[in-house]
């Protein structure tokens, strides 16, 4: 089996975010990962929906919208409206998940659940089984190029247990750190999809390394 990859924008250059998205479309890709921060509920602002319906225009994968803001329910619908096929909420941001969750469902969108790398995997008991995916931060989030934090690795182990003991489907998304050094380690334990930033963008070839991880096998 082979992972899902989602190459993050917000490690591409934004002078050129059509020529990026256009690689990305041609790329083994599975997903565009879509990060907005409100400088808020993380110490950092990045963009929100004129920039997701710019991406929209040319995106031809999955727009993988993934929003590390406070009060996200305000924010549902207009997400949608913008692009978004897949919207994660952070558990932590969360007055009420379930509804939340919900929420994201009734506007014909994936929704999954982001939790902070000191959010312990058995908060999300009651929830598990009504997400489609949940999003394990490996990074502090608010800024990519971040070290990769090793006790990512049994949080996976964990939260595979826990997907498996309620017979839920909800894949495990990984967002932080992700490289050629780590990524197979993190399919092994149980990881699903696999976000890159920097790793993709900085390198001389993204297509290839886009390709590299998408070849990798669990």
């Amino acid at each position: 089996m082979n992972p899902l990859i989602a190459p993050s924008v917000l490690a591409a250059n934004f002078a050129n975010l059509q020529s990026e998205i256009e690689m990305l479309n041609a790329s083994q890709a599975d997903w565009i990962h879509f990060d907005v921060m409100d400088g808020v509920f993380v110490p950092n602002i990045s963009f929100g929906f004129p920039i997701l319906e710019a991406v929209n225009k040319y995106a031809q994968k999955v727009l993988d919208v993934h929003l590390m803001i406070r009060e996200p329910e305000r924010y549902i619908e207009t997400f949608k409206k913008s692009g978004a096929d897949s919207i994660t909420v952070h558990y932590e941001a969360c007055t009420h998940l379930h509804r939340t969750i919900q929420q994201i469902k009734d506007t014909g969108c994936k929704a999954g659940v982001a939790l902070n790398p000191h959010t312990p995997v058995y908060l999300l008991e009651d929830i598990i089984s009504e997400v489609d995916l949940v999003l394990i931060m490996s990074v502090n989030p608010g800024f990519g190029g971040q070290k990769f934090i090793e006790n990512t690795y049994r949080k996976i182990e964990n939260l595979k247990s826990l997907i498996n003991d309620r017979q839920a489907s909800a894949l495990i998304q990984i967002d932080g750190g992700v490289n050629q050094s780590n990524a197979l380690a993190l399919l092994q334990k149980g990881a699903d999809v696999l976000v890159a930033g920097n790793f993709v963008f900085s390198s001389p070839d993204p297509i290839q390394t886009i390709s590299d991880l998408k070849q990798l096998s669990f």
